[in-house]
């Protein structure tokens, strides 16, 4: 299966954060449409969640100023030392704020967890997960395949349902039920300003509490300063604020290049319908990174990360198609980070430019040899699933031939991809 790319910038016109502020005021059932799937995530309809019947109904701001807070409280994890913030740091552009592959949670902080922590910037007009989508500007009749969901398998269909999956995993926050998290909540030193937001009583009906606890992490992360401020030095030039320099200009001239980067097929970098790039269209795909050996469930040979067909999302587990499939990131912040793809196998820039450039010619670089010697190719990706494997340029090369790109080329795209990092003062 080959994987088609496609771009999601505004779908219907109307951000997620004038969303949630529509449903603030109203209380009635508007929200994200419900995945045309079922998700490995809380089962609440868009409808049942917005329309909950709060003694008192927060305004945005309040929400925001609630939400600020539950996210960097650490009283709601069974450690009592794991906020959201531990590996959302604010810092590092709502990422990890260190090079490991995975982060260790749990109840004392040790059980290492499967996957690298993704960013939450940029994530505000991320549509629900389904299997089917057609881009509205091209042609609707072609199937470009899954689309949307947060997470590196797209199972939580919104920022409320994003939130409560480290609350509720055993390696992260590690709280056994949402009534567990509501228990803890009461003992937060958050909980008078939890009450003043939605009633005085907001605390005693754990499932009220349970959705107001999302509700407001949830609005908070739509918060534009916080989570897309849109500071970058490429928004300045898109802007015409300011200039890039000669190596940058290389670097987005060859990221565009559909015969050599070839990144803005899937990590889209022009603005369309009005709106500034989030540099990812939502996809799926497979691209086969190396195994990591520093993931611990990786020290069993039979276990594999399959993406949206498990071990963490269940509900399409029996469609081989979508084995080794994972969600595009966003490339905002990326040099950010200290950990790349969704198992965190490579710590530099550089090193992922060249994994897309010398995958298929030079695979002895990146993967194990066998006892005589041969590359084991694809090692992490189980062979019955290979056709999954994405062939679009860059990785249209065979062994012998030349790479896609060169180290020069290679170091004037980091130089580009470095302008995407927000902050930045023309």
């Amino acid at each position: 299966m080959q994987r088609r790319c496609f771009f999601s910038a505004h779908r219907g016109g109307i951000g997620a954060f004038a969303l949630l502020i529509a449903c603030v005021a109203t209380m009635t059932g508007c929200g994200p449409r419900e995945s045309s799937v079922a998700a490995a995530a809380p089962a609440v309809s868009s409808a049942s969640f917005y329309a909950s019947p709060f003694e008192r109904r927060p305004n945005a701001a309040e929400l925001t100023a609630l939400g600020r807070a539950l996210f960097s409280d650490a009283t709601l994890s069974a450690s009592g030392k794991m906020a959201c913030a531990s590996c959302h740091d604010p810092a590092h552009a709502y990422g990890p704020p260190n090079d490991l592959p995975v982060q260790r949670g749990g109840p004392e902080l040790t059980q290492p967890g499967l996957r690298a922590v993704p960013s939450l910037r940029y994530q505000q007009n991320v549509p629900p997960f389904s299997e089917h989508f057609s881009d509205t500007d091209g042609d609707d009749s072609v199937d470009q395949g899954p689309t949307g969901g947060r997470g590196w398998d797209g199972r939580a269909s919104s920022a409320h349902e994003q939130a409560a999956l480290p609350l509720l995993s055993p390696f992260e926050m590690a709280n056994a039920d949402p009534a567990a998290v509501v228990a803890r909540l009461r003992l937060s030193p958050n909980a008078p300003r939890f009450n003043e937001a939605f009633g005085a009583h907001a605390l005693a009906d754990a499932d009220l509490a349970w959705k107001g606890l999302l509700w407001a992490l949830e609005v908070f992360q739509q918060s534009p300063a916080d989570f897309y401020p849109y500071n970058s030095k490429y928004d300045a030039w898109l802007r015409r604020q300011a200039e890039l320099t000669t190596a940058e200009q290389r670097g987005l001239a060859l990221f565009n290049d559909t015969a050599k980067g070839n990144c803005a097929q899937c990590h889209p970098s022009a603005i369309k319908r009005g709106v500034f790039p989030a540099f990812t269209d939502h996809g799926f795909i497979a691209i086969g990174v190396p195994r990591n050996a520093a993931i611990a469930a990786n020290a069993d040979p039979a276990f594999h990360d399959l993406g949206l067909c498990g071990p963490l999302r269940t509900d399409l587990s029996a469609r081989s198609e979508y084995c080794g499939l994972f969600k595009t990131p966003s490339l905002r912040n990326v040099a950010l980070r200290g950990a790349f793809f969704h198992n965190g196998v490579f710590h530099r820039l550089e090193d992922v430019l060249s994994f897309y450039a010398r995958r298929d010619t030079h695979p002895g670089s990146f993967y194990p040899r066998d006892r005589r010697g041969r590359v084991r190719a694809f090692d992490d990706l189980p062979e019955a699933y290979r056709a999954n494997l994405n062939v679009d340029a860059p990785f249209d090369r065979h062994r012998g031939q030349p790479p896609a790109l060169s180290n020069a080329e290679i170091a004037d795209m980091v130089a580009f991809l470095k302008t995407l990092t927000d902050g930045y003062a023309p």
